[in-house]
């Protein structure tokens, strides 16, 4: 084991914590970092992948719609939830999940698209009906801790995407990412999604983006850090921007919710943007990259 070159690499993390319990999160070189491909995108390289959709798979029409639009900007990946972990237990005929038809509308979607597929799984007896159609599990922030859910997600096999929750520290997160590794599962993306802070400067935003641990994840761990600015920031007009602010802090993946009607999205309405919004950000966001040595266009 090639030694760590950073002996004090942080507050909270330990040269310990990097040796003995997080081994195989942690970055054995200054250099070291993590490349993989899915479907087709590399991970780890030049290239920052884009995942693109709505916050809930709400019907055939609407995902293969989206999934056109988000390609077409250059989006290598269509986000959208069939499972989905609503805050409060009350649904409605628009609040709701639509589980195994949202499953089959993003099969149809990923087929006329020719998009590759990243979705939520929540519970482990859906992990392999959820697998089936993904080509990226998405492992909430609300699991982030859930341990023996994290070990039959990595054992699936499937490249997984770990999202922070919003109350942990970054040795929490790694921590985490730790049970998907031990499992033999190395294609893992560690996602920032905000935390939970005093001061959010809306009364609608639960949640600050956390944009400095960016480059403090970077510091110790090999594993590519993205980050959703969508759901960071739960407000449309600040999406942009963060997401700008991410690419330059120099996040490895981007994830920003796209709907064709955001206002009347069925969940998080006030966060999508639409499907020109999308495209103007997108090329924003490659000018940003481009800047700093990596691209988000081909």
């Amino acid at each position: 084991m090639v030694a760590i070159e950073n002996k004090s690499p942080g507050k909270d993390i330990s040269a310990d914590d990097l040796a003995t319990k997080f081994p195989l999160v942690a970055r054995k070189t200054g250099r070291q970092k993590s490349r993989f491909t899915v479907a087709g995108v590399e991970f780890g390289g030049d290239l920052v992948p884009v995942f693109a959709g709505p916050n809930m798979v709400e019907n055939e029409q609407l995902i293969v719609t989206t999934a056109k639009a988000v390609k077409k900007a250059g989006a290598q990946f269509l986000r959208g939830g069939a499972f989905k972990p609503l805050t409060f237990p009350y649904r409605s005929p628009k609040y709701n999940e639509t589980r195994e038809d949202g499953l089959r509308w993003l099969a149809v979607a990923k087929k006329e698209a020719g998009i590759g597929i990243i979705t939520e799984v929540m519970e482990e007896r859906f992990i392999d009906k959820v697998a089936e159609v993904a080509d990226i599990l998405q492992i909430g922030s609300r699991n982030m801790q859930n341990f023996p859910f994290l070990t039959a997600c990595a054992r699936a096999g499937k490249p997984l995407m770990l999202k922070r929750h919003f109350g942990c520290s970054l040795r929490d997160w790694l921590g985490a990412a730790e049970y998907l590794l031990v499992e033999g599962n190395e294609k893992v993306i560690l996602c920032e999604r905000g935390v939970v802070a005093p001061h959010t400067h809306r009364d609608s935003s639960r949640f600050l983006i956390d944009l400095q641990v960016v480059p403090a994840a970077q510091e110790v761990t090999h594993l590519p850090v993205a980050v959703d600015p969508s759901h960071a920031t739960f407000w449309r007009p600040w999406v942009a921007p963060m997401a700008l602010a991410s690419i330059a802090a120099g996040a490895d993946a981007i994830m920003i919710e796209v709907h064709p009607d955001p206002t009347n999205a069925a969940v998080d309405p006030l966060q999508p943007v639409d499907f020109e919004a999308f495209d103007d950000i997108m090329r924003r966001m490659d000018t940003v990259a481009r800047a700093v040595g990596r691209r988000i266009l081909a």
